[in-house]
């Protein structure tokens, strides 16, 4: 009975750990493979080990300049994304205009547009106002379909706050600033964070979009796609692997900082009255 019981208790659980395993093993397999020297360029089973990949991550000069001009893009876009979504996004929660609803569903159409159809649009676009393919429009690309995710996860951070916290510290005399800096900004901050990860990895991964936008300008998906062809070295792995290994490290930072945000902004409108307190 106590292990029947057990057992209906943490099923879900269970259930759960056994999902984000599966969706781990691709993980795993990349993580695996980049310690792997393989037996020929189009093998890709383990053959033995090896450190080699690591202390030479760029096989090629073309495989280096791929990845920094993707990050260059990503961290360009994330920026652009995070300032335009987060606005955004404050904007639709705190405040009633007209058009707000339609403003809501415009938002969701770059999400549930297939990527064909939007690569292809923004050619048409780009070659219509004689545009040149090439970085710039990747990036004007990469925002364009950014902006929505960053939106939806600032949106749903807002209306998960208490918006009590905020009003509290103002019947404390604190100014609009004042709330906005120490109340607002910090608990706001985890979404804001996952946002611009979200659109980094995003931006990094795109290929279909950036296929058809990026003229002669070659990003690391791209590069990994035309060496498929002839042989992916297994200096791929690496990248992919520092990639997840550094996003895991950025969220759990993310996290700390938001648990003791939430601390300090749940702590600090109690403190003026245990000081006045005192003082009487």
């Amino acid at each position: 009975m106590r292990i029947s019981r057990w057992l209906a208790d943490r099923w879900v659980m269970g259930a759960a750990l056994l999902v984000l395993g599966y969706l781990s093993l691709p993980i795993l397999v990349v993580a695996g493979l980049s310690f792997n020297r393989p037996a020929s360029r189009l093998s890709y089973d383990f053959n033995e080990f090896t450190l080699d990949n690591w202390k030479q991550p760029c096989a090629t000069s073309d495989m280096c300049d791929a990845v920094i001009r993707s990050m260059e893009i990503g961290l360009i876009a994330t920026v652009a994304a995070t300032i335009l979504g987060t606005l955004m996004a404050f904007a639709l929660v705190r405040h009633g205009f007209k058009g707000r609803a339609g403003i809501n569903g415009l938002i969701f159409l770059p999400m549930a547009t297939p990527e064909l159809v939007m690569g292809t649009s923004l050619l048409a676009l780009f070659v219509a106002a004689g545009v040149p393919q090439g970085f710039w429009t990747i990036v004007i690309a990469h925002v364009m379909f950014c902006v929505s995710f960053v939106v939806v996860t600032v949106k749903a951070r807002l209306a998960g706050m208490d918006r009590r916290l905020e009003e509290a510290a103002m019947d404390l005399y604190a100014s609009e600033w004042q709330t906005f800096r120490r109340i607002t900004l910090p608990l706001v901050l985890p979404g804001i964070v996952a946002a611009a990860l979200l659109s980094f990895s995003l931006s990094f991964d795109d290929f279909i979009i950036t296929n058809f936008n990026a003229g002669t300008t070659v990003t690391f998906p791209m590069y990994v796609w035309g060496a498929a062809q002839r042989g992916i070295p297994p200096q791929v792995n690496v990248i992919g692997t520092a990639m997840f290994v550094i996003a895991l490290l950025l969220v759990g930072a993310s996290s700390l900082r938001g648990r003791r945000a939430r601390r300090a902004a749940l702590a600090a409108p109690v403190a003026p009255a245990r000081t006045a307190k005192s003082g009487s």
